[in-house]
């Protein structure tokens, strides 16, 4: 075994716990210029790590009661779908390249992640909906809605935009080995009005199910997994996770968030300059 594997996943879950998102990204360059294992092997140890932590979040989030299990598995039929499309195009494009588009998509997580704030300060009015805007016949406000009661009113314009935005998660997960729950919190918060709390706690079970559609795409593709590194650096990734859980309650928010996007940004400019202009 790599002696730094489970120095790798500790920083992957570090980042995880500190900043509630947005640190797996981490996980493939860490994998691909630390520990040296290939692009595409790295994408299979990422998807199992993000997987695992997912799930022992979901445990969590089910006892707890900040999973929403209707949204969640609509979320996620769509993402399972469109995992192996992601796998597949992984598998045919040059190495190079996928880093490159790794290196893109790094800096998307770090504008999102810059900009969060955003997202937590419509929470409160998303959540509750004014009763006028719950008539089916209204062409205007948010395509999902809420009762009352804050259940969510299933009408075909909420399943088709979850779906829609399930299968790019699913896209997103199959090419690059992340969990893409960068993309599902802010989507649930801001298109189904979910509450942060929730949209977190059900964002996991969608990376659930997803890494693990997306780890069979992997074997299903003729990429082997190789557990050597898979154990080691997902231990290290959950222990890495609790000492970020803690440092959590601890240090300002909006500077850890700041911080993160930031080192996200420079490991995304040396992804795209190391497979494009140093090539």
């Amino acid at each position: 075994m790599h002696p730094l594997v489970p120095i790798a996943g500790g920083i992957v879950g570090f980042s995880l716990g500190l900043t509630g998102g947005g640190g797996a990204i981490f996980a493939v360059p860490l994998l691909v210029y630390v520990v040296g294992t290939s692009p595409r092997d790295a994408i299979g140890i990422s998807l199992a790590t993000v997987g695992i932590t997912a799930l022992i979040g979901t445990i969590r989030s089910w006892r707890s009661g900040t999973l929403e299990l209707q949204t969640g598995l609509l979320f996620a039929v769509a993402g399972t779908l469109g995992t192996p499309a992601g796998a597949w195009v992984a598998k045919i494009i040059p190495e190079s390249l996928l880093l490159t588009l790794f290196g893109l998509l790094m800096l998307v997580v770090a504008a999102r992640m810059w900009k969060r704030r955003v997202v937590s300060t419509v929470t409160p009015a998303s959540v509750s909906l004014p009763p006028e805007s719950l008539t089916p016949s209204s062409g205007s406000g948010p395509t999902c809605r809420r009762d009352d009661t804050g259940r969510l009113l299933m009408n075909a314009r909420c399943r088709w935009l979850l779906l829609a935005l399930g299968l790019l998660t699913g896209l997103l997960s199959g090419l690059f080995g992340v969990g893409g729950g960068f993309i599902i919190v802010p989507a649930l918060v801001l298109f189904s009005g979910m509450a942060m709390s929730r949209a977190v706690g059900t964002s996991l079970l969608v990376i659930t199910l997803v890494s693990t559609a997306g780890l069979g795409a992997q074997w299903l593709s003729g990429n082997p997994l190789d557990w050597s590194i898979i154990v080691p650096f997902a231990f290290g990734s959950l222990g890495g996770l609790l000492i970020g859980n803690q440092l959590n309650r601890r240090v300002p928010e909006d500077a850890m968030r700041r911080t993160f996007s930031v080192a996200i940004l420079i490991v995304a400019v040396f992804v795209i300059l190391k497979n494009t202009v140093l090539t």
